[in-house]
């Protein structure tokens, strides 16, 4: 199904079937499992931008054990802002205990709390260090990104490199964009919050599944999962969703987790859709 060589990577022989999947699945009730679900919990801002980076930053792994550890660190924590803005150091450290999961250790885990500690007192929030670092010239969240990353590292003591990945190595930065999904969007799934951030500038969140989906749909040519693949990815859907590139990236992602949705019907129906795209535009050239 992939594009011939030298033409554009683009979503638009798909946009119905992209938009009847969106209309039918994007629902609170089909979020689980998935991390974001623990966002709905936190009604005050404050709370959830944190909860959100904790909750995103440890989006890695199976999905189970994913949701068994966030509800783990939530818990610990409490009301994120009032213990980031309450606890010191030490305390900090007293509340990760002896937290590990998978390659990250309990001292990432409380650098990155730290860190957030830190860049709250200093900005006042998450999302105002965040804008901090976003111009009008840019066009996506990436500049910004690599900015709150190195916020939050230099605020922290320290990168918790297995937490926060920087844009400009060439990583993906899915959990990140992940993050900034569902902070800067807000739908009946995305609960939103930094209205300053425009859904426009978003970067989808690429992981294997993404990946292999949007590989077979021709929307990209590379290998790797890496970040020239997640502008390439975005760049496709921004063809119909100028303003909203990430939109398609919550239902995509439940193809093949759900078993009322099946993965290859979808991709069957997408190649028919190309397939009539790519006649009628001969039939058209002809004319």
């Amino acid at each position: 199904m992939n594009p011939q060589h030298g033409t554009r990577c683009s979503a638009e022989p798909y946009a119905a079937l992209l938009c009847n999947l969106y209309e039918a699945y994007n629902r609170k009730e089909f979020v689980h499992p998935d991390p974001l679900e623990f966002l709905y919990d936190y009604p005050d801002l404050r709370d959830r931008e944190i909860a959100a980076l904790v909750a995103a930053c440890l989006a890695y792994g199976n999905v189970h054990q994913i949701i068994k550890t966030v509800s783990s660190v939530l818990k610990r924590i409490g009301q994120p802002y009032a213990f980031v803005t309450g606890s010191s150091d030490s305390a900090i450290e007293r509340k990760v205990g002896n937290f590990q999961y998978r390659f990250t250790t309990r001292d990432e885990l409380a650098t990155l709390l730290r860190g957030i500690k830190r860049v709250v007192e200093r900005y006042g929030s998450l999302g105002k260090c965040f804008v901090a670092g976003l111009r009008p010239e840019h066009d996506t969240t990436q500049p910004a990104l690599s900015h709150f990353v190195e916020e939050l590292a230099r605020s922290g003591g320290g990168r918790p490199s297995t937490l926060l990945p920087l844009p400009e190595r060439g990583s993906a930065c899915k959990r990140l964009n992940l993050f900034l999904r569902w902070m800067a969007r807000r739908d009946r799934v995305d609960p939103g919050g930094w209205d300053d951030v425009p859904a426009s500038k978003l970067v989808i969140p690429v992981d294997v599944h993404i990946m292999r989906i949007c590989s077979r749909l021709g929307l990209t040519r590379r290998k790797q999962a890496d970040a020239a693949t997640a502008m390439e990815i975005t760049a496709a859907f921004k063809a119909i969703e100028p303003d909203d590139p990430v939109k398609y990236d919550f239902v995509l992602s439940r193809l093949g987790i759900r078993d009322d949705l099946s993965l290859e019907g979808f991709l069957r129906s997408c190649a028919n859709a190309r397939s009539v795209a790519q006649n009628n535009s001969r039939a058209s050239s002809q004319n």
